[in-house]
Order: C-alpha cells, then sequence, then structure tokens
C-alpha cells in the first residue's frame, strides 16, 4: 500500500512528483483552500482565477492539473475540489469532503513515486480522512492480470502501480495525537482494502473453506482466537441453516469465529456476517444477467473479518467476536429444496420456500451461536436483499434494529465515518406473511418490503434481552459503475468503518 508520512515542509521545497492542493467552490467563483497558501503565493495569489479559467469550480471529484510555478521542486499541482465553502462560523471542511479530495488525487497519481499532500489540516481529525481518503484511494486489484502470481509483480507488467508514497503537510511527525491519527487511518484502510480484495476474489479461489484459512493467518498475525467449523462439526451441531445452504456444493460450508478482547474489556461486541462466495441463486436459480457479480455476496463475513483485524491492530479495550457464515450457493441433486424443511441452530424448523433466500438462513444460524455468548450489542452485516437496492439505491445501506436507540446509535456512527446509512423500520404486520403451515416461520414473506421482511426473520433469531442490528449493504458492497471520490469500481469494502467505530465507541463507553 501507499506509504503516509507526516511533513512539516514548505510545498516548494519538497522533492515530490506532484503537490495535491484543495480548492472549494466559493459564491463568487473557485476558491483555494487552506494549506496551499505557499502555491497560491507563488501564482502571485491568483492561483484561483488560474483554475477558474481552467474550467474549475471547486465541486466535489473535480481535479485539475496545471505546472508547478518557478522555483518549485515538484513539476506539477493537483488541485482537487472540496465541494462548498464552509460558512464563517462553520467549523471547517468536514472529513469526509478532505476523505473524497485525497482519494481522487490518489488515484489520479496512480504511477508516482510521491505526491505532496497540502489540504486542510486543522487537527488530527482532519489528518486522519486525508490519511484515509489516500489509502483508500490509491487501491487497485491486479492480482489476476498479465499472468502474474502477485498484485506487486501484476503491477509491474500493467504499470499501473499505485502512488508510492504520501506526505501529508501540516502534519507534525512528533505530536502524538497526529501520529495516532495516522496509525489509525493506516490500520482501518489496510483493513478495509482487505476485505476489498476478499470481495474481488474470484470464487473458483475464494471457497469458504479458503476464506476460513485466510482468516486463520490473519487471527495467528494479530493474536486473534479462531476456531473454524467444518461441514461435519456444523452437523454435529446441528447448523441446519448453513448446512442447508451449503449442501448444493462440492465447496463444503465453513462457521468461522474470531474473537478479540482487550486485557481492560469490559463489553462485548459481535459482528456476524453473511458469506456466500458464490450465489447462483440455488434450485431457485437467478435469472440471466444476474449472476455475474455475485461472487460479492461475501462482502458482509469480509466486511466482519477486517473489522475484528482492525479492532485488534488498534488495540481497542473491548472484546469483538466476529461470526463469518461461509457457504455457496449452488444447485444440484444434493442441494435444498424450495418445500424443504430445515432445522434451525437455535432448533427452530424453517420452510424453504425460496433457496435464493439463502443469506438469511447462514445468518440465523449465526445469529443463534452468537447470542449464546450473550453479548452486550450484536450486529450482522449482509449483501441480502434486492429490495434494500430498490429502496435506498446502491451507495447508501438499511439499518434495522431490535431497539431504537440502538439502531440510532448504529445510523450515526455509519454517518460519522463517512458511510451513507438509512434507518429502516421492521413493521410487525409484515411477520404474519412468514407464517408456515408446516415449520415454525418460512423464509419469505410479503414480496413489499422485502428487505424489511428479511429484517424480520433475522430477529427471530437474536436472543431475548440482547440488543441487535442488522446492516444491509446490498447496494453499497459492491460498485458496478466508475470509480469516485475514494471508492473503486467492484469491491467497496462496505460497513467495515461502521463497525470500526462502534467497537470504538463501545470501548469508550459512548455506544448507547
Amino acid at each position: 500500500m501507499t506509504a503516509l508520512t507526516l511533513s512539516t515542509a514548505a510545498a516548494p521545497g519538497l522533492r515530490a512528483d506532484a503537490i495535491v492542493i484543495g480548492v472549494a467552490k466559493g459564491a463568487q467563483g473557485p476558491v483555494v483552500a487552506p494549506g496551499a497558501e505557499a502555491v497560491d503565493k507563488a501564482y502571485d495569489g491568483k492561483l484561483a482565477g488560474v483554475l477558474e479559467t481552467l474550467g474549475a469550480s471547486g465541486a466535489e471529484g473535480e481535479l485539475t492539473k496545471l505546472p508547478a510555478p518557478a522555483g518549485f521542486k515538484a513539476p506539477l499541482v493537483v488541485a482537487v475540489g472540496l465541494g462548498a465553502e464552509p460558512a464563517d462560523g462553520d467549523a471547517g471542511y468536514d472529513a469526509e469532503a478532505l476523505r473524497k479530495a485525497a482519494g481522487v488525487a490518489a488515484r489520479a497519481l496512480s504511477g508516482a513515486k510521491k505526491a505532496a499532500f497540502a489540504l486542510p489540516v486543522d487537527g488530527p481529525g482532519a489528518l486522519g480522512a486525508i490519511g484515509e481518503g489516500v489509502l483508500l484511494g490509491a487501491y487497485s486489484f491486479d492480482v489476476y492480470k498479465g499472468g502474474a502470481q502477485d498484485a506487486k509483480n501484476a503491477r509491474a507488467k500493467n504499470g499501473k502501480a499505485p502512488l508510492a508514497e504520501a506526505a501529508l503537510l501540516g502534519g507534525k511527525p512528533r505530536d502524538a495525537a497526529h501520529k495516532g491519527a495516522l496509525a489509525r487511518a493506516v490500520a482501518v484502510s489496510e483493513e478495509l482494502n482487505r476485505a476489498r480484495d476478499l470481495v474481488n476474489m474470484p470464487p473458483n479461489d475464494l471457497t469458504p473453506a479458503a476464506f476460513a484459512a485466510l482468516a486463520q493467518t490473519a487471527a495467528k498475525e494479530h493474536g486473534i482466537k479462531v476456531q473454524v467449523l467444518d461441514d461435519k462439526a456444523l452437523a454435529k451441531g446441528g447448523y441446519g441453516g448453513i448446512l442447508g445452504v451449503g449442501g448444493g456444493s462440492a465447496a463444503t460450508p465453513r462457521l468461522v469465529k474470531l474473537s478479540y478482547k482487550h486485557p481492560k474489556a469490559d463489553k462485548h461486541l459481535a459482528f456476524v456476517g453473511k458469506g456466500i462466495t458464490y450465489d447462483s441463486g440455488g434450485i431457485s436459480l437467478k435469472p440471466a444477467g444476474h449472476n455475474e457479480t455475485m461472487k460479492c455476496d461475501m462482502s458482509g463475513a469480509a466486511a466482519v473479518f477486517a473489522a475484528v483485524v482492525a479492532a485488534a491492530r488498534l488495540g481497542l479495550e473491548v472484546e469483538v467476536t466476529g461470526w463469518l457464515a461461509l457457504a455457496e450457493n449452488m444447485p444440484s441433486g444434493s442441494a435444498v429444496r424450495p418445500g424443504d424443511v430445515l432445522r434451525m441452530y437455535s432448533g427452530k424448523t424453517v420452510e424453504v420456500l425460496n433457496t435464493d433466500a439463502e443469506g438469511r438462513l447462514v445468518l440465523a444460524d449465526a445469529l443463534w451461536a452468537a447470542s449464546q455468548e450473550n453479548p452486550d450489542a450484536i450486529v450482522d452485516v449482509a449483501t441480502l436483499t434486492g429490495a434494500m437496492m430498490l429502496a435506498l439505491g446502491t451507495r447508501t445501506f438499511g439499518v434495522m434494529a431490535n431497539d431504537d436507540a440502538f439502531r440510532t446509535a448504529v445510523h450515526e456512527a455509519a454517518e460519522e465515518v463517512g458511510e451513507p446509512a438509512w434507518p429502516m423500520p421492521l413493521p410487525e404486520h409484515l411477520r404474519k406473511g412468514m407464517d408456515s403451515q408446516v415449520a415454525d416461520i418460512a423464509n419469505m414473506g410479503e414480496r413489499w418490503g422485502g428487505g424489511l421482511v428479511a429484517g424480520l426473520f433475522l430477529r427471530e433469531f437474536v436472543g431475548e434481552g440482547i440488543a441487535w442490528a442488522h446492516l444491509d449493504i446490498a447496494g453499497p458492497a459492491f460498485n458496478e459503475g466508475g470509480p469516485f471520490g475514494y471508492t473503486p469500481k467492484g469491491g467497496t469494502g462496505s460497513a467495515v468503518r461502521t463497525l470500526v467505530r462502534l467497537a470504538e465507541l463501545t470501548a469508550e463507553g459512548d455506544l448507547g
């Protein structure tokens, strides 16, 4: 990944391939943002006018390149839009604007050895946001290109190496708060990019067993306890949901438990992730045109995995347990059929009316397993329903919960870290649609409000008295369009930062 450094050097004397500055959208045209004073001075204070002549307005995501002034050791100035200029009295540019701007610039500078980022820094929070933006924006996934066996060789052959180093100007190398913000940005971004890598991996390589092996390797590296239940152990334990979904595939299912506990922890969070490494729909086969991106159906498990490792790397004073419910949903002679009844780990029976509503089945077993440890709260993450995409689009995830205050806390945490989310209800009248004549509950209900129906199904498998939230990340987990801000095409790592923030808030005693 891109190396981050803090620097108090002045922009003109810094040896780099480019100087990145911010430009905002002011009432009368583009405005040069704080941090770029030395650059503006070298243009005789007329940089805003030069940028306007070149067509810049300061709009979010806009990028303008121009030759550096005489006397600069860097040959290029890159001006990146920050959006609207803060009004008088506001607290400056918000973290998400800085994160997006840094990401746009880092992606544009792929192939460069070093860039200096002279964006507005008014404290550790801004510095951390810029660092995150750089590391997330510079991300690329090239392992499978050019016949290379690893990302480094692939990038060398394709000439698309990410920006090698970013010096963050305005950061103080000896300031503990600044160093801490940078360290946090590195840990969270590296783990989020790990989640992106997993989502982008082809399903022939990322089987449930392979995913479990990767989790074991990372756990050993970071001092996390890990337990893996294979198909035989799942059968012995009575995990009928995971076994039922995975029964149609030659790649057998797994349930992975990752446990991190700080010695001073007095609160326990459980994260549960849907890990369908490929979803064909099973016997209820998906129609043509809906299978091509179904390798991303394990994005929830990837987010949980990354968040637990990030919590361990940050040394948060909390206990975090991650549950990865891993299976491949395939049609075959041994696949679960519409009409089958599964006995779940909780003992409840589920009539399977649609085998493409499989995510809720694997999550149900994992939610009940997590509940047996009686954590203070459970958060599950899943690319669960197309209905949520219809409701909220492709950049916002839905938040449901069995407790209004907890739902609000999760929503606020998501918004705080720059992950668009929206609180959704769990209407009681929709529960009746899942009544079954032959089982305790069916895995399908009313068509309308399908995302909420799925949430109601999951609620049935949460232990009594435990606060629970469900994040349906079906929309933002995989970006099929062009890159934007710090978000690449393909796997996005959605929900990782929300989960990490929830762990931080819990450790600080500030979560609900």
